[in-house]
């Protein structure tokens, strides 16, 4: 028997549970750098062997400790957080604390053996850095927009007009270096090149999809790939009582739903093929809400199609 840990992470701290054949035990290290090394050495003092950590997915919370321990030749799995509640429901666990919930991601990981979580190559995470900071400069700037628009005092809004002034400069000098990233690494900007040439998807929305889902073009199906963007549809169907409206699980990256939320209405104008799709839904009587997350689960099969073939988009072969 090899050793599990489950770690539930959050901000400031994290909580790991070990469960081996030797004993098990809990402790709480800081999230920082310095407690990732008490962590690794917690570990070593206990003996633990064939060590198997396993941790949800929450962000920017979890991929610091995740690269340390891959870094260090350790098996580390990042797993949705819908499977761990769908885990904890299978055990009718009532109980929610940290030190909990890390001995039932320990257990998780001793019956399920997820799959390892492997970094993506320097220059992805690289791309992603500058696309999550350029999207938090953007959401920044409507929201500092918005504040001048409501204020009445000349002296702050001329102070928010100084900060708006500020984070249009950080803007298009990140604007700049994602290009120049992208010119840097030619596999990259060819793979852009391919994502942009589906009407709808520009340059943003493939630094996004290519950012987000680094190998996109490695997956088995494009319906593995709507899963891993939460855009497959959730159907509500049971006996002759239940029939709720379908919906999309979102079971999966939220970022990137987010990032094809605008492109799909963009795509519905001048997608030729989408709009066809778009109206044919329609005729049916869906929803315009499922309609634009089925054009956003089109444009995803879409850029994973291109990505696949290597080939720009064709429209009359689409």
């Amino acid at each position: 028997m090899g050793s599990f840990v489950g770690i539930d992470i959050s901000k400031e701290t994290f909580h790991a549970a070990l469960i081996s054949d030797r004993a098990e035990a809990k402790k709480v290290f800081p999230n920082t750098q310095g407690g990732f090394e008490q962590l690794a050495a917690w570990l070593r003092n206990r003996r633990a062997r064939d060590v198997s950590i396993c941790m949800e997915a929450t962000g920017a919370y979890s991929e610091s400790l995740a690269y340390y321990l891959h870094d260090h030749g350790m098996r580390v799995s990042v797993v949705n957080p819908a499977r761990i509640k769908a885990f904890a429901q299978s055990e009718l666990l009532r109980t929610k604390t940290d030190a909990v919930d890390a001995a039932l991601i320990a257990r998780f990981c001793k019956s399920q053996t997820p799959e390892p979580w492997a970094p993506p190559p320097l220059e992805i995470r690289a791309l992603q850095a500058l696309i999550r900071h350029y999207e938090h400069l953007k959401t920044t700037r409507v929201q500092q927009s918005a504040y001048e628009q409501s204020s009445e005092v000349p002296v702050v809004k001329a102070s928010i007009q100084q900060i708006i002034a500020a984070l249009d400069d950080q803007i298009a000098q990140v604007e700049r270096q994602i290009r120049k990233h992208f010119d840097d690494h030619p596999d990259l900007k060819r793979k852009r090149d391919l994502l942009t040439s589906i009407p709808g998807i520009g340059e943003a929305t493939a630094g996004s999809v290519l950012a987000e889902i680094p190998h996109l073009d490695r997956f088995e199906s494009a319906k593995a790939v709507a899963a891993y963007a939460g855009l497959s549809p959730r159907h509500r169907h049971s006996g002759t009582s239940i029939h709720g409206r379908p919906r999309l699980c979102k079971t999966g990256n939220s970022r990137l739903r987010k990032a094809l939320y605008m492109p799909a209405l963009v795509a519905l104008r001048f997608n030729p093929v989408l709009r066809s799709f778009a109206d044919r839904l329609a005729a049916v009587g869906k929803h315009k809400r499922l309609i634009i997350g089925a054009v956003m689960r089109k444009l995803l099969v879409l850029a994973y199609g291109v990505l696949r073939s290597g080939k720009r988009f064709d429209a009359n072969y689409a």
